[in-house]
């Protein structure tokens, strides 16, 4: 259960937080001065702190500067009247997470406790990696035995305690963002903060003042100044998510960042320095949108510093049953009121049988949904999801010619389209580079690995990537 720390000597002010959250399965601590805030603080650890900026002759600021001593990662959100609203800009600069102003607008309250809470669990949440998934301690990991993932695992150790920029690349579903937290925390800026930004969910007018923040009347509603993400995280790590879709304008103050350290916010010439370290990750081929003048070559390569590849779940099928398990004993120490425990092999079969296109995060639904609805200690497979348990299986067949051709026959078929519509292409040569390509990515870029896997010289291959 999460615990939320209220700081506020006002006995009203608690008593409308215990009415609004009583049935939200949040733990509420109540402090009524600063001193008894850092009190509560070092014995109960709590996720989130609420803080009002004034409580009678304590000093919120003097109070956010303690626990920050305590603590950096532990969100703060300060709670102030209209009045007081350049003291909480001063407390954003402290490294307060965020402010609300008084009285409360319940919805607004709900969803920044919920980005907050977000924020702490990737903070405190270390991500492993369970190349061997031990069963007696579940915790959020990077799950996986394949060599693809050997290859993720020794790049992320080797990468993980400079302050390098890094690129994770790879289809939608397949644990990006796993991956960022994991860098963070093997990091030396791992007692600092984390914060993940995801480009896309966020409407381009307002990405910009999320991240860089704004001034008191840069635009219609700027009402005061606000300092953006890329300010609270200094000293820490910035996450930007799917950052292949933002905006070219975006981009050139992103090079700004990794070329000159520092940013500027919406009505300001003032250049604010900062000291992040930058983790990006996309679904989308950047090579491409660079060739189509959609993302700026300069900036590719300030973040193609390091690349992360994630291989999607059908490159590492073998990886399959133990992230299946993972999945399930994740889920049971959630809810360990459920009856089921395993899987039936006939339902791995079918697991392994499928291509699994949302990837990691389409399997973990799959496995929440079947353990849900399964009336057994064993996870049948009428227990799937009708799209997954109504795939053909694999027959097992020795004509191992007959199953190739039929499994890859829509490949060629779009390959010979591809040289239909193009004369110039060769079959041959576009099967071959889509060969070479997927087999090079599904390693994670390992030129050793991907040369076994093709059966072909180290130097055929590198000839091949050139």
């Amino acid at each position: 259960m999460e615990k939320i720390l209220i700081i506020d000597d006002e006995k009203d002010v608690h008593y409308s937080f215990s009415r609004i959250f009583e049935n939200s399965g949040y733990r509420l601590l109540a402090a009524t001065s600063g001193d008894e805030g850092i009190k509560a603080l070092q014995k109960e650890n709590p996720d989130l702190i609420l803080m009002d900026i004034r409580m009678g002759t304590t000093n919120g600021l003097e109070t956010l500067q303690q626990i920050r001593k305590f603590d950096t990662r532990i969100p703060v959100i300060m709670m102030t009247a209209y009045g007081t609203t350049q003291t909480a800009i001063q407390a954003m600069k402290l490294g307060a997470f965020d402010y609300i102003l008084k009285p409360f607008d319940i919805i607004k309250l709900k969803n920044l406790i919920e980005t907050a809470l977000k924020a702490s669990k990737d903070m405190k949440d270390v991500v492993t990696i369970e190349s061997n998934l031990n069963l007696e301690d579940i915790a959020e990991g990077i799950v996986g035995n394949s060599a693809a993932m050997q290859s993720v695992y020794k790049l992320i150790g080797q990468v993980a305690m400079s302050d390098a920029t890094i690129l994770i690349t790879g289809e939608s579903g397949t644990g990006k963002e796993l991956v960022a937290k994991a860098v963070y925390h093997h990091s030396l800026r791992n007692l600092k903060p984390f914060l993940a930004i995801n480009c896309a969910a966020i409407p381009e007018n307002l990405l910009e003042s999320e991240l860089f923040g704004h001034e008191k009347g840069a635009f219609t509603g700027a009402s005061i100044q606000r300092i953006g993400k890329f300010e609270q995280c200094d000293g820490g790590t910035i996450f930007l998510d799917e950052i292949g879709d933002m905006s070219l304008p975006l981009q050139s103050k992103i090079l700004r960042i990794l070329q000159e350290g520092e940013i500027t916010r919406l009505g300001s010439n003032e250049p604010v320095k900062v000291n992040v370290r930058l983790i990006a990750a996309t679904n989308k081929e950047l090579e491409k949108s660079v060739f189509k003048k959609e993302f700026r070559e300069d900036l590719f390569y300030r973040l193609n510093v390091v690349r992360v590849h994630l291989p999607p779940l059908r490159a590492r099928k073998e990886d399959l049953p133990i992230l299946s398990q993972y999945f399930l004993q994740k889920i049971l120490k959630k809810q360990p009121r459920l009856k089921v425990r395993q899987f039936a092999q006939d339902t791995l079969d079918i697991i392994q049988n499928y291509d699994w296109p949302g990837n990691v995060r389409e399997l973990e639904n799959v496995v929440l949904r079947s353990a849900l609805i399964s009336k057994g200690d064993i996870i049948m497979p009428f227990d799937l999801p009708q799209d997954i348990n109504s795939k053909p299986k694999h027959t097992g067949t020795t004509n191992n010619q007959d199953n190739g051709n039929t499994d890859i026959s829509h490949y060629i078929a779009a390959a010979i389209r591809i040289t239909q519509s193009n004369q110039s292409e060769n079959i041959l040569a576009v099967i071959e580079h889509e060969i070479f390509k997927q087999a090079y990515y599904s390693t994670g870029e390992d030129e050793m690995l991907t040369a076994k896997l093709l059966g072909v010289t180290l130097t055929t291959l590198k000839k091949k990537l050139k």
